[in-house]
């Protein structure tokens, strides 16, 4: 063991010395009380001029007196109160003419704030949603006095509980008060027009028609109520609106606006939606085992970052390429681009403190902190081309450089082809019965191929009517009818409708295993949870004789099952103890069963 912590600990040195020979600390301030993420730190040079500034939305301490920070180098250089919590920042170029100076875009609440040469320049606001009818009709009658503010509360949580569409800020603020504040409120509002205002949730840009660094970008939101919206860049009109079935929290965008482009939204149901250009709804679905904290876009890889403390590498098309597990939680990721190497890799910020920094699944660096980061980025700052910022949880501030001689060495070996493939293999020499079967699948490759084809149907045919009669038996893990709608392990697949009256029903051998509880009801099975049901089952010999058991879920009433499945059980194992008796040495006998 000692000597196992003492490999653990030089390694670690020598992971550190290694990282530190990378980077230079240029600046740490424990106290520079910024709270922010990833998506609300940007760099860029705001007046035209080369010197690049960091821009900073910072959420206040304790999600109190949001504001707008400009920093240049470790200076606050201007400081502007927000109206609502930030939720984004981007740059972008909106027009060619000269001076090119890009605008700042700031996310807030309902609101994009542009800012130019760091001075307000256009607000642009969501367009409103169509309310509530039947609120919009509580709210009327409250007007004309017909209904008291205790009515008005009852029918309002009524109408929360099962409308499709949400209630107004207005009615949700109602919600919360106390009855004796109801009636001021009633009062002061009630001639006030309902309005449904959505908010925010995620921003990007997109190239509107060139590829270049410099070129003009669009503003690409994600919305809280289902909705991507792509904005012009210089009338600030929507160009293109796209619905998505959850609310985007993290946005890609690669291509152009007028050419191609695909737009990838990770969402809060846990799956990441791909959509192209005049697709009105998502194209592909990468349905994730977790939900993300992190989206980057890696050349034409998306790596994700899940709250199961690991990184995972998908096509656009949704296909795994990798997955890599980190030591701890991840709090924050971004893109990491080295231009001058043709590097783009991802980093992760840890809850232990470490930065990690990968290319594909292969560890390049890992950058240790005195605190948790919870936002960084990296880019050109001031005049230096590679800088690493990053935000820790307690509100410091780190700056640290990229040494121009640093190079990335993926450790490991894990990049490039494996030292095998080089190798030439003794390729056996071409016998008599290979010729002679190459000549007659080049005589009678027709009668081959159909001979193929024919079984290919024949195999086909045999799956479809083995799934039929799967489906009619109900043997399918799902069930096939739109009432119940079910599958294996509890999980009730109903969005919207919670089902009640099934039963649970195990069938098995009598005379090879004993269930105290083989038929039970379910509870009421609520969408989107998970219900365990479980039973003990003892197994009667000690043979080592196993069998199958069914497991059926039916209806009250019925007597087709909806869903079944067939457990197939393991054996048993006998074990012996061994014990000495003065009388009689070596004898043995058998003790217990393991199921």
């Amino acid at each position: 063991m000692a000597a196992a912590s003492s490999s653990d600990s030089d390694s670690g040195r020598a992971e550190s010395s290694e990282a530190s020979s990378k980077w230079l600390d240029a600046h740490y301030d424990p106290m520079a009380n910024i709270h922010t993420f990833s998506a609300c730190l940007e760099l860029a040079d705001l007046h035209g001029d080369g010197e690049y500034k960091l821009v900073v939305g910072d959420l206040g301490p304790g999600g109190q007196q949001p504001r707008l920070k400009v920093l240049k180098g470790p200076t606050v250089l201007s400081e502007s109160p927000l109206p609502a919590l930030p939720a984004a920042a981007a740059t972008f170029l909106m027009e060619q003419h000269e001076p090119r100076t890009p605008a700042l875009a700031l996310a807030s609440g309902p609101c994009v704030y542009v800012y130019k040469n760091l001075r307000p320049y256009f607000k642009f606001t969501l367009p409103q949603l169509p309310p509530n009818p039947l609120e919009q009709d509580l709210w009327n009658q409250a007007k004309e006095d017909r209904i008291d503010p205790l009515t008005l509360k009852e029918m309002l949580e009524g109408i929360r509980e099962k409308a499709e569409v949400p209630l107004s800020v207005q009615s949700l603020r109602f919600l919360q008060l106390e009855l004796s504040e109801m009636e001021a409120f009633v009062n002061q509002h009630k001639s006030k027009s309902i309005r449904r205002q959505t908010v925010i949730t995620t921003m990007t840009t997109l190239k509107k028609n060139l590829a270049d660094e410099d070129a003009v970008s669009c503003l690409v939101l994600g919305t809280e109520n289902k909705e991507l919206l792509v904005l012009d860049p210089e009338a600030f009109t929507v160009l293109a609106k796209m619905s998505l079935p959850s609310v985007p929290v993290f946005l890609e965008a690669s291509g152009q606006f007028d050419v191609e482009f695909r737009l990838a939204a990770a969402c809060r149901n846990g799956n990441i939606y791909m959509l192209r250009r005049d697709s009105k709804r998502p194209k592909y679905c990468i349905e994730l085992s977790a939900q993300p904290v992190g989206l980057v876009r890696v050349h034409k890889v998306l790596v994700v970052g899940s709250n199961q403390d690991s990184l995972h590498g998908f096509t656009h098309k949704g296909k795994r390429l990798w997955t890599v597990q980190m030591p701890a939680a991840i709090l924050t990721m971004n893109l990491l681009e080295q231009r001058s190497r043709g590097l783009q890799a991802v980093m992760a910020g840890l809850a232990n403190g470490e930065v990690r920094i990968y290319r594909d699944k292969a560890l390049l660096s890992v950058v240790r902190t005195p605190d948790a980061v919870t936002s960084l980025c990296f880019g050109r700052y001031g005049r230096e081309d590679h800088t690493l910022v990053m935000t820790t949880r307690g509100g410091g501030l780190i700056i640290k450089i990229l040494k121009r001689t640093a190079v990335f060495v993926e450790g490991g070996g894990e990049a490039g082809p494996p030292p095998a493939q080089a190798m030439k293999l003794n390729m056996p020499r071409k016998t008599r019965l290979y010729v002679d079967q190459t000549l007659r699948e080049r005589e009678a490759g027709t009668a081959m191929h159909r001979a193929f084809q024919a079984d290919l149907h024949l195999l086909r045919l045999r799956a479809a009517r083995a799934s039929v009669q799967a489906l009619e038996s109900s043997l399918s893990p799902v069930s096939a009818t739109a009432r119940e709608p079910l599958k294996l392990h509890a999980v009730n697949t109903s969005t919207a409708r919670p089902i009640l009256g099934l039963l649970v029903c195990f069938l098995y051998n009598e005379g090879l295993y004993a269930l105290p509880r083989a038929f039970f009801k379910v509870p009421l099975l609520v969408p989107g949870l998970n219900y365990p049901l479980e039973t003990f089952v003892e197994s009667l010999s000690d043979k080592g004789i196993s069998d199958i058991i069914k497991v059926l879920v039916l209806r009250e009433g019925q007597n087709a099952p909806l869903l079944s499945a067939h457990i197939s059980m393991p054996g048993t194992r006998v074990q012996a103890l061994v014990w000495e008796d003065p009388t009689c040495r070596g004898a043995t006998g058998p003790v217990s069963h393991n199921y």
